[in-house]
C-alpha cells in the first residue's frame, strides 16, 4: 500500500495519508469487507484507523453516505478490524524473524540493543516486570528512550507467530519488515493501548 497517497476519512471528512487509514471494500452485495491490504477489487471506503471513528461511522450511517448507497457493515466491525491488525502485526514479526531482523529472548535483545539498529522493542504484556525493567534501563542508557515499545501481545501469541514457545522479549531491527510493522502497529494503536504499562501514552510514541 502506498502510504504517501491521500484519501478522505468517511467519519471526519479529513484528507489523510493511507498510513493513517483503513480501507473497507464494498462487495457486490453491498456488504463492507475489511481490506487492510487495499487490494480488493471494487469501490473502497476509507476510515481513520481509530475505534472512535469507526464507531461514529457505524452509528451515524456515514459508510452509506460515503458510498452514496445503502451498505451493510458487520456488527462486530470494530473488533474484527482490531483482530485483523493484530494478526497482521504478528505475521510481520514472523517474517522479520525468518529474515534475521528480529532478536528473540532477553540475552539476544540485550546484545541487539547495543549493536543493532533497532526500530521497535516487543514486550509481552504478561511478561515478568523484572526483565522488562532491566531492558527499559538498558534502552534508556543506549537510546535515550527514543525506541517505541509494542507491549500489547501475550507471550503465547508472540511465540505462536515466531514458531516457538512463549516469547517475552524481542527486538525488531530496521528494514522492510520494520517499516511495514510500524504502519500496522500504529493503526492498531487506534484500537488498543500499544503498551499498557508505558508512561508515554496509548500510542507508545517516544
Amino acid at each position: 500500500m502506498a502510504a504517501d497517497r491521500e484519501r478522505r476519512c468517511a467519519a471526519s471528512g479529513e484528507v489523510k495519508g493511507e498510513a493513517e487509514l483503513i480501507r473497507l471494500a464494498l462487495a457486490p452485495d453491498d456488504n463492507l469487507v475489511p481490506d487492510l491490504s487495499a487490494k480488493l477489487p471494487g469501490r473502497g471506503i476509507w476510515i481513520t484507523a481509530d475505534r472512535d471513528a469507526v464507531e461514529l461511522a457505524l452509528k451515524k450511517g456515514l459508510f452509506s453516505r460515503a458510498a452514496k448507497t445503502s451498505v451493510t457493515a458487520p456488527d462486530d466491525l470494530v473488533d474484527r478490524l482490531e483482530h485483523l491488525l493484530e494478526q497482521r502485526a504478528l505475521n510481520l514479526l514472523g517474517l522479520a524473524r525468518r529474515a534475521g531482523d528480529l532478536a528473540v529472548g532477553f540475552d539476544a535483545v540485550q546484545v541487539a540493543l547495543r549493536k543493532g539498529h533497532p526500530a521497535w522493542r516487543i514486550e509481552a504484556s504478561d511478561g515478568a516486570a523484572d526483565g522488562r525493567r532491566k531492558l527499559d534501563g538498558l534502552t534508556r542508557s543506549v537510546w535515550d528512550e527514543n525506541l517505541p515499545v509494542a507491549g500489547c501481545f501475550l507471550a503465547e501469541q508472540l511465540g505462536a507467530a515466531l514458531g516457538r514457545g512463549p516469547v517475552v522479549h524481542a527486538l525488531l531491527d530496521e528494514g522492510p519488515q520494520a517499516r511495514s510493522f510500524d504502519v500496522v502497529i500504529r493503526k492498531l494503536a487506534g484500537f488498543r493501548a500499544l503498551d499498557p504499562g508505558d508512561r508515554k501514552g496509548p500510542r507508545g510514541e517516544a
